[in-house]
C-alpha cells in the first residue's frame, strides 16, 4: 500500500488551501500514478510552528510502477507547480505532500540528513492530521515498525 499524505495552510497558484489539496488529489491520479482512495479533507491546526494560519490535511492511497525515489520526485514535482517554495520547516506552504508509507518498505538514515528518504515516514505517530484521515482510508494499515493501526496510534495521542 502506497500512502500519501497532503496539506496546504496558504493560497497559491492553485487557489485556497481547500481548491490545492482538491487539485493534488487530482494530480496524484494522472499517469504513472492511480489515485485509489481519498480521505475527506480536514481543517486542523499547525504542527510544529504554531503563529501560521490552519491547514487543509487529507490522506490518499495510490497505486504506481515508480520506486520510492521516483515517487518523491513526481510529488516534489507537483509540489512546485502548486507553488511550493521549501523555506522554514513547519511553516506556512501552499501545497505538502509527504510519503508516509510504500508498501511496508523500511528505510532509514540519518535524522538530519535531509535529502534522504526515510520510509516509513518518521513522524506519523505524533501526527493526528494524518493519522486521522489515514483511518478511513486504510483501517486495516499497520505501521511497518511499530505494528500498530492508524486508529491505535490515534488513541495514543
Amino acid at each position: 500500500m502506497i500512502i500519501v499524505a497532503l496539506g496546504s495552510n496558504v493560497t497559491g497558484p492553485w487557489g485556497t488551501p481547500h481548491e490545492t489539496v482538491t487539485r493534488a488529489l487530482k494530480e496524484l491520479d494522472t499517469f504513472p500514478l492511480r489515485l485509489v482512495e481519498a480521505s475527506r479533507l480536514l481543517a486542523t491546526k499547525p504542527f510544529g510552528v504554531l503563529n501560521q494560519p490552519d491547514f487543509v490535511n487529507a490522506v490518499a492511497r495510490l497505486d504506481t510502477a515508480l520506486a520510492p525515489a521516483s515517487l518523491m520526485h513526481k510529488l516534489h514535482m507537483i509540489e512546485r507547480a502548486a507553488g511550493r517554495r521549501r523555506g522554514r520547516r513547519w511553516g506556512p506552504r501552499t501545497l505538502d505532500l509527504d510519503l508516509i508509507d510504500y508498501h511496508g518498505l523500511e528505510r532509514s538514515g540519518s535524522p538530519n540528513a535531509l535529502k534522504v528518504l526515510r520510509l516509513p515516514h518518521p513522524g506519523i505517530a505524533e501526527r493526528d492530521f494524518v493519522l486521522e484521515p489515514l483511518t478511513e482510508v486504510a483501517p486495516r494499515w499497520r505501521h511497518p515498525l511499530n505494528h500498530l493501526t492508524a486508529r491505535d496510534m490515534l488513541r495514543r495521542l
